[in-house]
C-alpha cells in the first residue's frame, strides 16, 4: 500500500511550494514525525515531516518544482518489497497540472536572438463606463479600485451575485506584463517565493485607504542609550512604538467588516532586509516584556531570517509595523505599504542634522489624522526620555 506525500499549507498566505531538496531518496526507512523534504515557501525553508512510517517511493516531484498546495509530491509504502516493486515500476511522473506555471522559465536570449514574447499590455487605466460595464453588478468601490488598478470590471469573474474589491484585488494579480519587445534582449529570471509573496500582499494592501503624518524628532538620545547599553537601537524604536501603542489603544486595533477588532497585546513586526525580499519577523508583547527577552528574541528572529529559517509563528499576526532605514545616510524620508491586518506602520529615515523623519503611514477606517498626530507626540515623549525605555 502506498500513502501519498502531498505539498502542505505552510503559512496562510501559501498557494504553492517550491521543492528545495528530498532529505530521503528512494527505497529509505521513513519514521512518523522525520523529515522527508525541505519546501521553500513565500517565507522561508521548512522541513516536511512523514505522518507515516514505513517507505520513501516515487514518482517524487522534482527538487526545484514549484507544487500547488495538496498536490502529492511523493509517496510512502508500508514495505521494503513493496517499495523496490514501486521503484522498478516505469510509473509515469507525477501530475504535470500540480506544477505552477512558474516552473517554466522564458529561456535566455542572446544580442542575435528574438526576445521572448510577452503577453500584450493591456491599457494601464480602466475606460469610462461603456453600456456592458454597466450592466455588471459591482460595488461602487470595487468599481473605484478597478480604475485604479486598470481592471476591466466585464472581465472579473465571482462566485458573489455582485463584483466586491476581493475579486478585483485577484484579477489585478495578473497584472499587464511590459511590452519587452521595445527593448532590448532580456531573459527571465524566477523570483524567489518571498519577492512573490511581497507583491501579492502589496496589491492587497492597495485596498486599504491609507494616509500619512511625517514628524521631525530627535533621534540622538536614544542612539546614545543604545550605545551605552549596548542595545540595537532599531529594538528601542520598536520598544518606545509598543508603548506609544499602548497608550493609544486604537493604534492596536485593526479593521474587519464586522467591526474592530482591539488586541490585548502589542505585537510588532520589524521590517528586515534578506537577500530574498523584505521579512518582517513579530516580536512578541514588546510593550511588557523585559528588554533582555526581547532582545534575545530580536537577535534570533534575525539570524532566523538572514538563514531562511524562520516558522510562520515567527512572521504573522503583527498588530503594528516599524520600518528603519537609519543605517543608509542618504535616506532623509520614506513611506511604506501598509501590511494586512494592521492599522499603522511607522517608517524612520536617517537622522538629518539633529533630526529624523517619523513618517506614520495609517489606515484611515480606523485612524485619523488627530490620532496619527497624538500618537508622533506621545513618541517623541519617549525618545526625549529613552532611558525609561530600558526599565
Amino acid at each position: 500500500m502506498k500513502r501519498s506525500i502531498t505539498m502542505p499549507v505552510l503559512s496562510d498566505t501559501m498557494n504553492a511550494g517550491r521543492l528545495v531538496r528530498w532529505v530521503k531518496k528512494v527505497g529509505d526507512p521513513i519514521k512518523k514525525g522525520e523529515a522527508v523534504t525541505e519546501v521553500e515557501t513565500d517565507k522561508a525553508v521548512m522541513e516536511v515531516e512523514a505522518f507515516h512510517e514505513g517507505y520513501l517511493v516515487g514518482p517524487l516531484a522534482p527538487e526545484g518544482s514549484e507544487m500547488r498546495v495538496g498536490a502529492t509530491i511523493g509517496y510512502i509504502a508500508d514495505s521494503p518489497n513493496a517499495a523496490a516493486q514501486a521503484a522498478a515500476e516505469a510509473t509515469p511522473p507525477l501530475d504535470a497540472a500540480a506544477a505552477s506555471a512558474t516552473q517554466n522559465l522564458a529561456p535566455s536570449t542572446s544580442p542575435g536572438a528574438a526576445p521572448a514574447q510577452p503577453r500584450p499590455p493591456t491599457p494601464s487605466c480602466a475606460p469610462p463606463l461603456e453600456p456592458a460595464e454597466e450592466r455588471v453588478r459591482a460595488s461602487p468601490y470595487a468599481r473605484k479600485l478597478a480604475q485604479t488598478l486598470g481592471v476591466d470590471v466585464t472581465q472579473v469573474k465571482s462566485e458573489q451575485r455582485e463584483v466586491h474589491a476581493d475579486a478585483i484585488l485577484n484579477a489585478a494579480r495578473h497584472s499587464p506584463r511590459p511590452d519587452l519587445d521595445a527593448g532590448p534582449p532580456y531573459r527571465v529570471e524566477r523570483a524567489s517565493s518571498v519577492r512573490e509573496a511581497v507583491a501579492r500582499n502589496m496589491i492587497g494592501s492597495l485596498a486599504t485607504p491609507t494616509f500619512r503624518v511625517t514628524a521631525r524628532l530627535p533621534l540622538a538620545p536614544l542612539t546614545a542609550v543604545s550605545k551605552d547599553a549596548e542595545m540595537s537601537l532599531t529594538l528601542l524604536l520598536a520598544r518606545a512604538c509598543a508603548l506609544t501603542v499602548k497608550a493609544h489603544s486604537l493604534f492596536n486595533a485593526v479593521y474587519t467588516p464586522n467591526g474592530l477588532a482591539l488586541r490585548e497585546r502589542v505585537d510588532i513586526g520589524i521590517a528586515v532586509d534578506t537577500p530574498d525580499g523584505l521579512i518582517a519577523p513579530v516580536i512578541r508583547d514588546v510593550a511588557a516584556r523585559p528588554l533582555a527577552e526581547l532582545a534575545a528574541d530580536w537577535r534570533g528572529a534575525r539570524e532566523k531570517a538572514a538563514s531562511r529559517r524562520l516558522s510562520t509563528q515567527d512572521y504573522q499576526g503583527a498588530t503594528f509595523y516599524l520600518s528603519n532605514l537609519g543605517m543608509f545616510s542618504v535616506v532623509h524620508s520614506f513611506d511604506a505599504m501598509l501590511p494586512l491586518g494592521a492599522a499603522a506602520i511607522l517608517c524612520v529615515a536617517a537622522a538629518d542634522g539633529e533630526r529624523t523623519s517619523f513618517t506614520l503611514g495609517c489606515d484611515h477606517r480606523v485612524l485619523a489624522g488627530a490620532d496619527a498626530a497624538r500618537f508622533l507626540k506621545t513618541l517623541a515623549e519617549w525618545l526625549a526620555n529613552p532611558r525609561k525605555l530600558t526599565e
